[in-house]
């Protein structure tokens, strides 16, 4: 189908895509236009990576827009939301305009009722919905990539649930939900009332096959020479062959270590492929890495960038990753080494991909256990890019005959497993009841029964009741907790201890005469975006504190909720952390298992390993110290700080709910885990501009406030902040009257290049405006922590 054949777009869209150098839409685009994408039809598109999904979505929401409609584009990772929301804004100039969404879940962004296209991530969508944002009342189109997530314990849930109350909210709505190519594409076309789109076309042929010996075996009986050198690793030979002509290369492995591991080796590879030119590139890049943070992990990075390769995994800064992942696009990174979070729709395709590792430790199953079909298939696709390379290869490695048959059989020649719904585990489900009850999606539980039968769940579930006992445990919990109410059913009757349940009582659920009302605590709850367990175990800890609860206290807690991903112990930590509990056991809120319950005892310890990060943290601990002491990346201690810095606001509201005599307290602890300083400065970081080191630079000279900078004397400002136009900047910010520098001396004698060079990077980010709605809604970047 050719570009000029669509109709229905906004004036001047199809000269844009002709502009973009398409002419003429892929097989999988024509098909779902001819399946009613432009025309307001639901549609699954389960097609391969690079097959164009993006502009099938695009179309639907570009017609859905020329209809008067506005269009809501979920992504499963902040990252992607950046990603798309820089691509739709080329849109701006036929009048399309965007805007994304992502964190601040108390929020309803108002703002975004002015766009045309809204990227979110579907937990922001689902905070939306909660928190009763209006505009959502004017969707006309939704669509969901990678919708295959719903597979996804974690995250899949929210998804399902979210895509639900849209339909529900909205009955008209289009969904378009685009997918890798799954087993059970028709099940979630079924599910969405949608048509479906299904292919294994792809623009440039992708090869799968095994590398085994010193040959490359492929999916359709041809073979390639690869030999490896010497005492040269599989991935190296692999990589090199492809380097050698001109193309570049993802290698995926299991874990951080390794991911690191491999890139220093693989850069022995890259490095004697680079010209003059891109070794000096490649040296700025590598300056840039090292300025964003002065952790061990960013040196081992910006080493590896000079010769050519990267590693990407989580523990890196969003800066860092972002850094990497636009190198890798413009083809001066020749490899990266990453883990699966890379294959998870960020656009960084390769011409070879090498799936390294198809074992990874698996706890539940007590030891290393192989890879999902659809998971290595999503690395697989990674590779060919449409324009740049003339095919993509994608490479398992064998070490034996046996091995290299096993992988054909088990990866290469399998079908993708179906996606199925983790609704029905009931840490998802006590969150997603209590906001639809909250929400007022439903008011009774016959209400709420109802709105669970209309999830992916509920068409697969296969055990009669299993839903609905769940469901019914769930809203025990819930009711326990003071988080919901309900009435003319089993809670109105039956003994003091609820554990009676009379046949009238049955008969009354039955027949859906229990009405369901969230307590004011459980709407705050809710509009916290809180599980509820989390919001429990926080409430409890306040209410059992004889004393006012000092930092570790409060981290120590909230790092116990399931909403933190708390520290793991080390081998040896169990007694370490064991030493600290006893020294500071009365600190701790809330009642502490025995230590004869391993378990739970070791998960107490874990949280007070977390929350001692986040006490150093907020004492001012050097970031290359805590990354050291705590063996994490920056990434890693930013994305620990921002979720307490999250919970310690979610207790604030919590503690003023329930009338607690420690809200102030809370507030403090999470001033202080948001800034990373002690008591005494915060003060000095209200004040725009000034972060950790500058405030305790200026606190050292005498500076002590706000009002302190509004009079102290310039030469010893200047001093402090070691450059004219930041001590500038900041006289202004505190409201000094006369903040030039002009013609001032720093009192005690000139900045070393050292200090400069900190001043000058210190939080950058907080000279921007901040007022603006958009810039404090899109919250991916992360600059250093060791800036602030």
């Amino acid at each position: 189908m050719n570009i000029e054949e669509l109709t229905g777009l906004p004036p001047g869209a199809t000269d844009h895509f002709r502009e973009e150098g398409i002419e003429e839409l892929y097989p999988p685009q024509a098909e779902a236009v001819e399946a009613g994408a432009t025309d307001g039809d639901s549609l699954v598109a389960a097609v391969p990576t690079a097959s164009g999904k993006t502009m099938i979505a695009a179309l639907s929401m570009l017609s859905a827009i020329e209809r008067g409609g506005k269009a809501l584009y979920i992504v499963p990772l902040r990252a992607l939301a950046s990603e798309k929301k820089e691509e739709f804004e080329a849109y701006e100039e036929f009048g399309v305009t965007a805007g994304v969404t992502t964190g601040n879940y108390e929020s309803t962004s108002d703002w975004l009722a002015t766009k045309d296209i809204i990227v979110a991530t579907s937990e922001k969508v689902d905070s939306l919905v909660r928190n009763g944002a209006d505009w959502l009342s004017d969707l006309t189109c939704v669509v969901s990539d990678e919708v295959h997530l719903i597979d996804d314990r974690n995250r899949g849930p929210t998804l399902e649930v979210t895509l639900a109350k849209l339909r529900k909210l909205n009955p008209q709505l289009q969904v378009a939900a685009l997918s890798a190519t799954v087993g059970n594409a028709d099940e979630i076309a079924t599910w969405l009332d949608a048509e479906l789109v299904e292919t294994d076309w792809r623009p440039i042929d992708l090869q799968m096959g095994v590398h085994y010996g010193n040959a490359l075996n492929f999916d359709d009986g041809s073979t390639r020479e690869v030999p490896v050198q010497g005492s040269e690793k599989q991935e190296a030979a692999l990589v090199r062959d492809i380097l050698q002509e001109g193309g570049s290369s993802l290698v995926f492995v299991n874990s951080r270590r390794n991911a690191e591991a491999a890139a220093r080796r693989l850069g022995q590879v890259s490095s004697r492929e680079l010209t003059a030119e891109e070794q000096t590139e490649l040296a700025d890049l590598a300056d840039e890495i090292r300025e964003d943070s002065d952790t061990e992990t960013s040196t081992d990075l910006a080493d590896c960038v000079e010769r050519g390769a990267a590693f990407h995994h989580a523990g890196l800064s969003s800066t860092q990753r972002s850094l990497v992942e636009d190198a890798f696009r413009d083809r001066l990174l020749k490899v990266i080494s990453a883990t699966p979070t890379l294959a998870a729709g960020v656009n960084t395709p390769a011409r070879r991909v090498i799936v390294r590792d198809w074992r990874r430790f698996d706890s539940s199953a007590g030891g290393m256990a192989p890879l999902d079909v659809l998971e290595v298939h999503q690395m697989m696709g990674r590779a060919g890019r449409p324009g740049l390379d003339p095919y993509g290869e994608a490479v398992l490695l064998a070490k034996s005959h046996d091995e290299s048959e096993e992988l054909f059989d088990r990866y290469v020649w399998a079908d993708p497993e179906p996606v199925r719904s983790k609704l029905a585990a009931e840490p998802a489900l006590r969150t997603h009841v209590l906001a639809t009850v909250a929400s007022g999606f439903a008011r009774t539980r016959e209400g709420l029964l109802e709105f669970l039968e209309a999830t992916l769940y509920a068409s697969q579930s296969s055990e009669p009741g299993r839903l609905e006992r769940v469901t019914d445990d769930v809203l025990d919990y819930l009711e326990r907790n003071d988080f919901v109410e309900r009435s003319g059913g089993a809670s109105d009757a039956g003994g003091d201890d609820g554990a009676f349940t009379s046949a009238a009582d049955l008969a009354d659920r039955e027949s859906g005469d229990e009405e369901l009302e969230a307590t004011s605590l459980g709407h705050t709850v809710s509009r916290l975006y809180l599980d509820p367990m989390s919001a429990a175990e926080i409430v409890h800890g306040l209410e059992r504190a004889d004393e006012r609860p000092t930092a570790l206290g409060l981290y120590q807690l909230v790092s116990r909720t399931p909403d933190m991903y708390e520290l793991y112990l080390r081998s040896g930590e169990d007694e370490q952390f064991g030493e600290l509990y006893y020294e500071r056991e009365a600190e701790l809120l809330g009642d502490a298992p025995s230590e004869f319950e391993e378990d739970r005892f070791e998960d107490w310890l874990a949280a007070l390993k977390t929350g001692k990060l986040l006490e150093d943290w907020a004492e001012e601990t050097d970031e290359e110290q805590l990354t050291d002491r705590y063996k994490i990346g920056p990434g890693d201690l930013r994305g620990k700080v921002d979720t307490a810095e999250w919970l310690l606001g979610a207790a604030e509201s919590l503690a003023a709910e329930i009338d607690s005599e420690w809200t102030v307290a809370v507030r403090e602890a999470r001033a202080r885990a948001e800034h990373g300083v002690g008591e005494e400065l915060l003060e000095l970081v209200s004040v725009g501009g000034v972060g950790r080191k500058r405030a305790r630079s200026l606190y050292d000279r005498g500076i002590e406030t706000p009002a302190d900078l509004r009079t102290a004397d310039k030469g010893v400002v200047l001093d402090a902040l070691k450059g004219q136009k930041t001590a500038e900047n900041i006289l202004e910010n505190a409201g000094r009257d006369d903040p030039s520098m002009d013609g001032v001396e720093a009192a005690s004698g000139s900045a070393t290049e050292a200090e400069s060079a900190t001043a000058s990077t210190d939080d950058s980010d907080e000279a921007t405006d901040a007022t603006k709605a958009e810039a404090a809604d899109a919250d991916d970047s992360q600059s250093s922590l060791g800036d602030f």
